[in-house]
């Protein structure tokens, strides 16, 4: 980290920490003081952490902040995700900035969503999980949307769930592709507990998922044409592109367009029988 970061660290801290009240988080007004705010040992107090690490964290001192201290203090001092997203960034964690607010779906999303219909569509992030979707995707996917959350995920589902309605024409490639690109999101969020835990459940129930990321194989996301074998309808292929949303940091729209009319007439079948 910089000197300059370090200072802006510094002051925007101070500011945050001088806009909370005492009255705010419950804490007694007590004496009179000598600047507004709270006093840096109860930012400390409340955060969970040292009084020391915090003043020189203030200061701009050349420390190291992990993650869960940056959650804690982001939560003491009423952070909004913006300021958030400020704060590590400012503390040179990037990657942690780069999770917030991944799960949030606003109304316009979702209207957006609903939109595209007939081309199946839907919010993921970057680890795969599936937030949001319209009628077509549902249709196409329906054991993705079924699943409980914590399970609706096209990772998940592609490793534990062989037999879905629409699998991948070549499985094993697609399979293999998907856990690569999996690999070079998880390396920027390596420290974030709930990454370490998925790929620890996820290894745990899948032998063909752990043989898959033990080869430590990365790839990039990208648009490309992908068919699916359909239990009912035979062979369907789209073109898949993926457009990442600014207002939702690593969230990205995901769109199938059908390549060919007999693909598309096949999704509007399966939205007219759903």
């Amino acid at each position: 980290m910089t000197e300059t970061r370090r200072s802006d660290l510094a002051a925007f801290l101070r500011s945050r920490r001088e806009r909370i009240t005492p009255e705010m988080v419950d804490l007694p007004p007590g004496p009179r003081r000598r600047t507004p705010g709270l006093r840096r040992e109860e930012v400390a107090q409340l955060a969970g952490v040292g009084v020391t690490w915090y003043t020189w964290l203030e200061q701009g001192r050349p420390i190291n902040a992990s993650p869960q201290v940056l959650d804690a203090v982001a939560r003491t001092l009423r952070l909004d995700p913006v300021e958030r997203q400020h704060l590590y960034l400012l503390a040179g964690r990037p990657e942690t900035a780069l999770t917030a607010d991944v799960t949030r779906v606003t109304p316009e999303m979702r209207e957006i969503l609903d939109r595209l219909d007939p081309l199946p569509a839907c919010l993921a992030n970057s680890r795969c999980d599936v937030l949001a979707w319209n009628i077509a995707y549902g249709a196409l996917f329906p054991e993705v949307v079924a699943a409980p959350e914590g399970e609706r995920n096209t990772l998940w589902q592609g490793c534990l769930n062989p037999r879905m309605s629409a699998t991948p024409a070549d499985r094993d490639q697609d399979l293999s592709r998907a856990v690569a690109i999996f690999r070079g999101a998880y390396s920027r969020h390596s420290d974030d507990p709930g990454w370490q835990d998925f790929v620890r459940r996820l290894s745990a129930e899948s032998a063909e998922f752990a043989r898959l990321w033990a080869r430590q194989d990365v790839a990039e996301r990208g648009p490309r044409d992908k068919r699916f074998k359909h239990e009912v309808l035979g062979e369907i292929g789209f073109r898949i592109t993926s457009f990442d949303l600014a207002s939702a940091p690593e969230t990205r729209l995901v769109i199938y367009t059908p390549l060919g009319e007999e693909s598309r007439a096949a999704v509007e079948w399966l939205m007219a029988v759903g």
